[in-house]
């Protein structure tokens, strides 16, 4: 159990300053026990977890702990909450694929559009490099991925897992060391969106995975840097609508 101390605030900039980094350790300290829970348990992929209630008497904090609890594991691909129904184990992988502590970010929606603004910066260009050093073998496992993610996507099925293979795969494909290193970071910024925006853009993503796919099988340098940039537009799009109807009205239009 987790004992969730209060802090006092005296007016000290300081103090308060303080019981912050308190609230936000208490937060990542149940994030991770919550995942050891999933593990210990276990609860296998597609089972759903208890409610915020029995989290908060489980671990002895608050409800409001637990959530920032949830939303780290959905931001990691861990868990996934259906709105009506629960929340739900979807992943026990990739879980020390998180370098750069993103997924300990408080505003998800913001963390989203920096990513995004990363993503643009660099993999155009590795889908460019995915190109031209993809060996034959690899083009052939592209195409596989893509229908796979696709199946998934159209059949209603978790695919998150699968569209991560599908990014990975490109980055692989460039046969560039450094990218190989910031790949977890293309993983969160997959798996951020997708706990976002609940397949709004099923689509456009398809259409567009199935552009790259194309463009780097044919060896079209300019084609799989545009239709990459394509894909990312798409979906910094999506959330900037998400941000600006959240502003507007206080609730997201999921």
């Amino acid at each position: 159990m987790i004992s969730e101390g209060r802090g006092g605030r005296n007016g000290c900039g300081s103090m308060y300053g303080l019981d912050k980094m308190k609230r936000k350790s208490l937060g990542a300290r149940t994030e991770d026990e919550l995942m050891k829970y999933i593990l210990q348990e276990p609860i296998e992929p597609g089972q759903r977890i208890p409610n915020e209630f029995e989290l908060a008497k489980q671990f002895g904090v608050g409800r409001s702990t637990v959530r920032e609890a949830v939303k780290g594991l959905v931001s990691r691909g861990i868990l996934e909450v259906r709105r009506g129904s629960g929340t739900y184990v979807i992943s026990t992988n990739f879980l020390d694929e998180d370098p750069l502590g993103l997924g300990k970010m408080e505003d998800k929606y913001r963390m989203a559009m920096d990513l995004f603004e990363m993503r643009l910066m660099i993999e155009p260009e590795i889908a460019a490099l995915a190109s031209k050093n993809a060996t034959k073998e690899e083009l052939v496992k592209l195409k596989k991925l893509c229908g796979e993610t696709e199946q998934l996507y159209r059949d209603g099925h978790n695919h998150i897992s699968k569209d991560i293979e599908f990014h990975t795969h490109i980055a692989r494909c460039s046969k560039n060391q450094v990218v190989e290193k910031i790949i977890p970071v293309i993983n969160t910024g997959v798996y951020t969106f997708a706990s976002l925006t609940h397949r709004l853009l099923k689509e456009e993503t398809l259409e567009t995975h199935r552009a790259i796919t194309e463009a780097i099988i044919k060896r079209d340098v300019i084609g799989a840097r545009c239709a990459m940039m394509m894909h990312l537009s798409y979906n910094r799009q999506t959330i900037m609508r998400i941000i600006e109807e959240r502003d507007r009205t206080g609730k997201d239009i999921r």
